[in-house]
């Protein structure tokens, strides 16, 4: 059987409720600076929320974000700034080569939600509503719009895999370059979520919406007193291309995918399975050809909910028993949980270990819970690690889909 291409990561753009930018995310992550703030929610008041404070006139007129999304402002910004970032002569690209692959919880609620409430306005007078309504609440929407406002005419589309949207996002670029259907991918997740009420309402019918004096200090993933969700937004898109081409180009290559893996619950809607869980971390060690004693960071997923913590830190007891030099962290207590772009952000979070060694700690965790306590758990101060060469993320989402990536150090 002949050899699949090495798949490796050769730029990365992001914007983060505390940064705009790798180094300035890795940054704050390190110190343990969050960036919660409390926002107008509509019909539901003053809530905490994760917002991104990039300046989306650097890649759009001003024109232009007038028809534009929040989802895709931000995926324009990530793809540019990623496409940057991994030095691509983007002028003398072939751009039909070029696959655009974003992932995303969900896409067009809040267009629909502001839609219903201007027309109530005007005894719902439908000729109120807008005709950008349609284009802009498409599925497709994030990664449609990268491909009008950067001129690439090679295939587009997102992935709706809840909250393992983002880790989605990749592993779809990566088999995509594997098999040849594109030579460059720009991949990851992105979301919008604080900009629809709905979404805080359903949470906190769900008694999962989380709530704090002190917003920063509102998304505690592990801590006994936990309560819930912190709603953010936010975007991570990376340039991925085929080891051969990469290095062809002279290209700064970041990290390598080696292993990946997605399955299913079939079970409950809301509240995950450790042991399906437990399996798709096998079998992304599996194809990485790596044992769990090799991985030295895992990025939990790790919400800030009661159960779901739990569960996955069960899951985890299970798969890394007797792993001495394995770290274990979150970013979530740093900028809630950006849903379509959680995972991206959060394995982006962690890169930079690779050359310096640090892990970035877990923030908010006053008293861990016993349940989810681990070997490893890496709790507010950095932690230098003799070395780092594997680090899997793991991301799980709403209606049982769980996903592992698994990336490893450039040699």
């Amino acid at each position: 059987m002949e050899k699949l291409p090495r798949i490796v990561i050769t730029g990365v753009g992001l914007t983060a409720p505390n940064g705009n930018n790798l180094a300035e995310f890795r940054e704050n992550l390190l110190a343990g600076r969050a960036r919660i703030q409390e926002i107008d929610v509509r019909y539901m008041g003053k809530q905490p929320a994760g917002i991104c404070d990039f300046d989306a006139t650097r890649y759009q007129k001003r024109r232009e974000l007038r028809t534009s999304t929040r989802a895709g402002s931000i995926a324009i910004y990530c793809a540019h700034e990623a496409i940057f970032d991994a030095n691509v002569d983007f002028a003398a690209a072939d751009k039909s080569r070029i696959g655009v692959y974003v992932g995303i919880t969900e896409h067009g609620n809040v267009e629909t939600e502001n839609e219903v409430y201007n027309i109530s306005l005007f005894n719902n007078d439908t000729k109120y509503w807008t005709h950008h309504h349609n284009p802009r609440t498409v599925a497709n929407n994030p990664a449609g719009e990268i491909t009008i406002n950067m001129g690439i005419t090679g295939p587009h589309y997102t992935i709706g895999a809840a909250c393992a949207a983002g880790n989605a996002g990749l592993i779809q670029a990566a088999q995509m370059l594997q098999l040849g259907e594109v030579d460059m991918a720009i991949a990851g997740g992105v979301s919008e979520s604080p900009h629809t009420f709905g979404i805080f309402a359903g949470f906190k019918n769900q008694t999962a919406l989380a709530h704090h004096v002190d917003p920063n200090k509102a998304s505690r993933p592990f801590d006994k007193s936990r309560n819930g969700i912190v709603i953010s937004e936010g975007g991570c898109l990376y340039v991925l291309e085929r080891l051969e081409d990469a290095q062809k180009r002279g290209a700064r290559i970041i990290a390598e995918i080696v292993g990946w893996h997605i399955n299913s619950d079939a079970g409950d809607t809301v509240l995950p399975d450790p042991v399906r869980q437990a399996e798709c971390m096998r079998a992304a060690l599996k194809k990485a050809g790596i044992a769990p004693q090799d991985v030295d960071i895992i990025s939990t997923h790790a919400t800030g909910t009661g159960k779901g913590d739990v569960q996955e830190m069960i899951s985890m007891r299970e798969v890394f028993q007797n792993c001495p030099t394995t770290y274990v962290n979150n970013a979530k207590g740093f900028i809630g949980h950006c849903m379509g772009a959680a995972g991206t952000l959060e394995l982006a979070g962690n890169l930079g270990s690779f050359e310096d060694q640090l892990v970035h700690p877990c923030i908010n965790i006053d008293d861990l819970d016993p349940e989810c306590a681990i070997d490893g758990l890496v709790i507010g101060e950095p932690k230098k690690a003799e070395k780092v060469e594997y680090i899997l993320n793991n991301s799980f989402g709403m209606l049982g889909i769980n996903s592992t990536l698994i990336v490893k150090k450039f040699a």
